[in-house]
């Protein structure tokens, strides 16, 4: 048996915890958008989640980020949005004894007034594309000096100010096409509403069963499609072909299982659908870079201690 991290699931933090002596704005200061900032090591960096997005810029060191499964490096400029309940923490390894005054800077804000808002302001519509990215997590390129004006713009204003400074950094972000999505899977979108629920059909069928077997002419007969014709309008609509997006959902669920339980590597691969270890092993480390045995040992060091 493994020997246990002190805390598998992510510490769910809420308003309570957010006190201005952590670096935290007093309530009566922040409205809809809060800045934040702070050094390393500090109690605000551990491997944990909220119900706000949050926007990430590091400003020093270098080291180790976790964001949902996704595990990479990150240096100075890193700038990561994280969608509500995603996880995630920095663990930086390159601190100096006496640590560093400031590492991150900081945005968060909650979904619900922007979501409301765009109803009635078709211009916010331009968000709403990048708040659904966001679930996965998103590292954007080429933006850290633009994005560290931006927050101390932010930062140093109130009010209606704020919001707009705030709208203007949200503007950038949308529109910037260098980026990646760290986390999980993710659709690019179909061409209509009736794609869309075609294939939100395939998709969750494919998610919520995930150990059953399941084979694109099975599911291209189904759908009165010549099998041709299903692998285009899946790749069409997904980015991946029907093979691989099957193999991501599977490895995505090793992944929560590598991260949240104890069980043996061999027992994972039955339990997301491979019949053969040598091939889960195979199809791991093409998607994550790493196996699964190391991918495990890295997730653990994301509570930012021995484990």
């Amino acid at each position: 048996m493994r020997s246990l991290p002190r805390q598998r699931e992510p510490e769910l933090e809420h308003d309570l915890a957010r006190s201005p002596a952590l670096g935290y704005e007093a309530p009566e200061e922040a409205g809809w958008v809060r800045c934040l900032a702070h050094g390393y090591p500090s109690p605000l960096a551990r491997w944990h989640c909220h119900d706000e997005y949050e926007l990430h810029l590091i400003t020093s060191t270098s080291g180790k980020a976790f964001v949902g499964d996704w595990i990479g490096p990150f240096q100075p400029g890193h700038l990561v949005l994280c969608g509500p309940r995603l996880p995630h923490n920095w663990i930086s390894l390159d601190t100096p004894d006496a640590g560093v005054p400031t590492r991150d800077l900081v945005i968060q804000f909650r979904h619900d007034p922007v979501a409301e808002a765009a109803r009635q302001i078709p211009e916010l519509g331009e968000v709403q594309l990048l708040l659904e990215r966001a679930r996965h997590g998103i590292e954007f390129f080429g933006l850290s000096e633009q994005a560290e004006r931006h927050w101390h713009r932010v930062k140093t204003t109130h009010g209606l100010r704020r919001l707009a400074a705030f709208c203007e950094f949200l503007a950038d972000l949308a529109d910037c096409t260098d980026y990646r999505l760290l986390s999980s899977v993710q659709m690019k979108g179909a061409e209509g509403d009736a794609e869309v629920e075609r294939i939100n059909l395939i998709v969750n069928r494919i998610t919520d069963n995930v150990a059953e077997p399941i084979s694109m002419s099975e599911v291209a007969g189904e759908l009165g499609m010549s099998e041709s014709r299903f692998s285009r309008y899946f790749r069409r609509t997904t980015g991946n072909s029907f093979t691989d997006f099957v193999n991501r959902v599977r490895i995505n669920n090793a992944c929560h299982l590598l991260m949240q339980t104890d069980h043996y590597v061999t027992d994972i691969c039955y339990q997301v659908g491979f019949n053969n270890v040598a091939n889960f092993n195979r199809r791991f480390l093409e998607v994550k870079g790493m196996t699964p045995s190391e991918f495990r040992r890295q997730a653990d060091s994301r509570f930012g201690g021995n484990t």
